[in-house]
């Protein structure tokens, strides 16, 4: 992998958590909240998730757009297996989506491993 497909790599990334945490807040009383609806979760502890999978996802892409070491990247590795696990918990269904919003994780995690590989260790 070139230093361009690598900055273009984490750029994307990058991208990715920190869209994934706006949305998520601007999603509070709408796409957020439905995506929880009908789950084991109660209704009440909905916002509280929301807010913490969306600080979670601003404080990951914040740390890959300061720090290019590959614990960023195994730290990356770790939340989206644990919200891949919660979610297949909560909505199994979403495995199913069209659009793939859990298998998308999939190529996400093969991209952080790669970077992860790729990265001196400075730690």
């Amino acid at each position: 992998m070139t230093p361009r497909h690598r900055r273009l790599a984490r750029a994307s990334l990058i991208a990715l958590w920190l869209g994934t945490a706006v949305v998520s807040l601007l999603g509070w009383q709408g796409i957020s909240r439905e995506l929880l609806t009908g789950t084991l979760l109660p209704p009440a502890w909905h916002g509280a998730a929301i807010a913490v999978g969306s600080a979670a996802d601003a404080l990951l892409g914040l740390a890959l757009w300061r720090w290019d070491r590959p614990w960023v990247y195994r730290a990356c590795l770790a939340l989206i297996g644990l919200m891949t696990l919660v979610a297949t918990v909560l909505q199994p269904a979403l495995w199913l989506h069209p659009l793939g919003p859990l298998s998308k994780n999939l190529p996400v995690a093969a991209l952080l491993l790669i970077l992860q590989d790729l990265t001196p260790r400075h730690e």
